[in-house]
């Protein structure tokens, strides 16, 4: 078999904020690309935090499965750096190659690549590309673009001009960060866009799989880290042979963990026994409107412990905190001018709710939580037995109590305002017995 090429784009809380998804946000390179391949609406990470998500997509595990629950540079790693998709690849006789973020291991030459490239993204992935290997070839290219600190704005994201996201208040702080994020994704479409270019100059783009996606949502209050769709709901577009082509948009829920899968069919590979993805060749082949009835996330560790679990189908959302914590965990949420204008207003004094459930037809924006209405007593009812169902078969160990954490893992003390190292302690330290 002739197998195509794989190219993994990767950028750090971009959520689905990019033109292809209807922001008004310039990316022209996504654009074009979204119009040539396929874009997923309804796309979202197992895990809105950075190491968790990314590994997730890399095995096809869940996060507590694969062992990262929390980030790589606290001290948080794979159980097992085999199941990294790279190796199912070289068994088919690909090589591999990586560039930019990786952010799945402490250091990099743990995870098995067969080429490390120095360099910005930008610049060793195009060099990559202009003199490529003779067999098929796996290229991860990360982008720290989108991640705080944003710059400041480009004259072009004029401030008075630009809506914040929807979780937050139309304020002239808000709209400065939102302004500032919409600059640093013009950076990001850019050195995406440099990447495209390498692909089409050396006449690789028809043989070329494309894969274009994110870790979770962007990094203001409520998104990131949080179980809402704006926190785990994520970009995916992807290019190439195999039907990914014709400018088609699917609104079938798909995760994160389906990309595993999907190569394996596309390419025909075995699939390994661990997978927990569906390919999405039937939404592409448009045998199928939908490959899941429901979706399940969680996330654990992320500067702070705060264990969230939820289950999300297309009209209901069931999230559950398996702490019991009487305020929110600050640290989780990055600092920025939309934070600071939150906790001015008393955010550290809210208590969060311990369970919600929202009805994603009316309150697409998950504001009003029906937990306590009469109403939808049985709705409730269904909801958390699936998400009791899940976590049964998954093993998920918060039904045991606190995730466990490595040995040598920090975090931030979860009482804490910011995500600093004035707060850094090893997880014993923070909670003892865990």
């Amino acid at each position: 078999m002739n197998r195509p090429n794989v190219v993994y784009l990767h950028s750090h809380d971009t959520g689905r904020y990019i033109q292809p998804y209807g922001h008004a946000i310039p990316t022209p390179n996504l654009q074009r690309f979204a119009e040539q391949g396929v874009l997923f609406r309804q796309c979202f990470t197992v895990n809105p935090t950075c190491s968790p998500s990314r590994a997730a997509l890399l095995t096809g595990q869940y996060p507590h499965q694969n062992g990262m629950t929390g980030l790589a540079h606290r001290g948080f790693s794979l159980y097992d750096y085999s199941r990294h998709i790279l190796h199912t690849l070289r068994e088919a006789g690909y090589y591999s190659a990586l560039t930019g973020i990786q952010h799945i291991a402490k250091d990099r030459s743990m995870i098995g690549y067969d080429a490390l490239l120095s360099g910005n993204p930008e610049v060793a992935g195009p060099a990559f590309l202009d003199n490529p290997p003779e067999q098929p070839f796996f290229l991860s290219v990360g982008f720290f673009d989108t991640h705080r600190v944003f710059p400041d704005p480009d004259p072009r994201d004029d401030p008075d001009y630009c809506l914040p996201p929807a979780p937050l208040p139309d304020t002239p702080e808000t709209r400065r960060d939102m302004a500032a994020f919409k600059t640093s994704a013009r950076s990001l479409d850019e050195k995406m866009g440099k990447v495209l270019e390498a692909l089409d100059r050396n006449g690789l783009t028809e043989n070329t799989i494309v894969i274009c996606t994110t870790d979770h949502g962007i990094a203001f209050p409520r998104m990131k880290c949080n179980l809402q769709d704006s926190g785990t709901g994520v970009m995916l577009m992807v290019r190439g042979p195999g039907g990914f082509e014709g400018g088609r948009v699917f609104d079938g829920m798909v995760t994160h963990m389906d990309l595993y899968p999907t190569l394996c069919d596309l390419l025909e590979m075995e699939r390994p026994e661990w997978l927990e993805g569906e390919s999405l060749l039937p939404l592409v082949r448009e045998e199928k409107d939908e490959i899941h009835d429901a979706i399940f996330c969680q996330v654990n560790y992320h500067a702070s412990y705060e264990p969230l679990r939820s289950v999300r189908t297309k009209r209901w959302k069931y999230i559950r905190r398996f702490d019991d914590r009487t305020r929110p965990i600050l640290p989780n949420c990055d600092d920025g001018e939309s934070k600071r204008l939150w906790m001015e207003h008393g955010w550290q004094e809210r208590e969060p709710d311990g369970e919600m459930l929202f009805d994603l037809i009316f309150d697409p924006n998950e504001t009003s939580n029906l937990v306590r209405d009469p109403r939808y007593q049985k709705i409730l009812q269904d909801m958390r037995s699936r998400l009791e169902r899940w976590q049964i078969e998954k093993r998920d160990p918060v039904l045991q109590g606190p995730v466990q954490a490595p040995e040598s893992a920090i975090a931030n003390d979860p009482g804490a305002l910011h995500p600093d190292k004035e707060t850094v302690k090893l997880v014993s330290e923070l909670y003892p017995g865990q």
